[in-house]
């Protein structure tokens, strides 16, 4: 059983996060329930910041939000020292809500409204990544009625595919996001703002896609934006002060998975950066980067509890637990794969293979097929894990099923993050029928 982070199996043969009992986490929280554990989100983010600072380069690890937004894991990343990806009105508010330094959230968005970007100069955000030429004249419109400075990166799209779901490449030229860098795009929107009153192109953002195991598709893109920062250099003696390489390092979910260390990936880009930087004569860019679920994908562990079980004749046997695709949307988005462990049972040999079902009135709804765990019994605690990323953030009211609640686990110690959802607040929006017939 591979264990991630302060995961260890206790004396009572229990999972325990954090130096907490998950058994004791579920009798007093209920399942269904995040947990995440803080130590190895705190690690994870000093290892990307002191990478940067070890080897001299000038940076900001941008925590990218959208994996899983909260007020506390907000305040957290401001204890690290992050700044903050953040990729809507909802998300900015949360950030200022919970005390966030304006001046380091990122704003992106591929359609960001009127209204959004208001919001984005009124709380003086530190810099607005630009995404498609209708939000360029949004910006215009705003800055010079308010008379306001913003700076921005242009969001390119330069041509790389990342080797991983197609619904999470984003670098490839067929793409809802960016100015395609090859076919004209960026040059037309660079010369569309780079003398505008306003608008302070601080330089180019690019982001190839998530889950991604090897260096070479991010040192493919870090070498072509330099070289286009280059050729703006000569023609227009533009000067980058900033290289935004996105994130997407890949996590470890199964046994198939084979990320490498955050650190590693750093090294490469900034490697690739330096000798592009030298061998165009440029001068070396600040470099950021938006790690999203590396930081807290594995440090998330989702609890459930046991009930009904199913046997298919030669086929397959079912266990069903307290929730499903409305908490994990990825197995059926995705078909993404997780590892389990029966949390109360966790120094036991896994010795039945179950299909994990949710209670959703869906047939795709299955949270790992033929998974191998402990024996199994209505009651026990299964516990799922790396489920930190895009679990909460995804969640839905789907069959009018509350969201779980959110719990922080750190050194013995574990506090709410977010109340689970009663049946009261799934109807709070709720208006009663008032159209009169005849």
């Amino acid at each position: 059983m591979h264990l991630y982070g302060t995961q260890k199996v206790n004396e009572n043969g229990h999972l325990t996060i954090g130096g907490v009992d998950t058994i004791e986490l579920a009798k007093e929280y209920g399942t269904p329930l995040f947990v995440y554990d803080l130590q190895l989100i705190r690690e994870r983010a000093r290892g990307f910041i002191e990478t940067f600072q070890q080897l001299g380069v000038k940076a900001e690890v941008a925590y990218a939000s959208k994996a899983f937004s909260c007020i506390a894991i907000y305040q957290l990343a401001k204890e690290e020292n992050l700044s903050l990806d953040v990729v809507s009105g909802g998300e900015l508010y949360t950030a200022i809500q919970a005390g966030f330094p304006s001046e380091r959230i990122h704003f992106h968005g591929n359609n960001k409204s009127y209204s959004e970007l208001e919001l984005a100069f009124d709380s003086n955000v530190g810099c607005i990544v630009v995404d498609n030429f209708y939000e360029i004249e949004l910006l215009k419109e705003i800055s010079e009625a308010k008379q306001q400075a913003m700076r921005i990166l242009l969001r390119v799209t330069p041509g790389v595919e990342a080797h991983t779901h197609d619904f999470i490449t984003t670098g490839q030229a067929d793409s809802k996001f960016g100015f395609d860098l090859n076919n004209g795009q960026a040059d037309e929107a660079f010369l569309k703002v780079k003398d505008h009153e306003y608008l302070n192109v601080l330089g180019l953002h690019c982001h190839i896609g998530s889950q991604i195991f090897e260096t070479d598709g991010f040192s493919l893109a870090a070498e072509k934006l330099m070289n286009k920062i280059s050729m703006w250099k000569d023609q227009f003696d533009f000067q980058c002060t900033v290289l935004n390489l996105g994130g997407g390092f890949g996590i470890r979910y199964t046994e198939e998975d084979t990320p490498l260390e955050p650190q590693v990936y750093v090294k490469e880009m900034i490697e690739t950066v330096q000798t592009f930087a030298s061998k165009l004569d440029l001068s070396m860019p600040e470099i950021w980067i938006e790690p999203g679920r590396s930081l807290v994908g594995d440090a998330g562990t989702s609890l459930y509890t046991v009930g009904a079980h199913k046997t298919v004749p030669n086929i397959r046997e079912y266990i069903s637990v307290d929730g499903g695709m409305s908490d994990n949307i990825r197995p059926a988005l995705y078909d993404a794969k997780y590892e389990a462990v029966v949390a109360n049972k966790a120094n036991k040999d896994k010795s039945n293979t179950y299909t994990v079902a949710g209670k959703l009135c869906e047939s795709g709804d299955k949270l790992i097929i033929d998974a191998l765990l402990q024996p199994a019994e209505p009651g026990d605690t299964l516990a799922i894990f790396c489920t930190g990323a895009y679990g909460y953030s995804m969640a839905s009211n789907y069959n009018r099923i509350p969201r779980p609640a959110v719990v922080f686990v750190e050194e013995g110690q574990h506090q709410l993050a977010i109340n689970r959802e009663s049946y009261e607040n799934i109807v709070q929006n709720d208006l009663a029928l008032s159209l009169k017939r005849g």
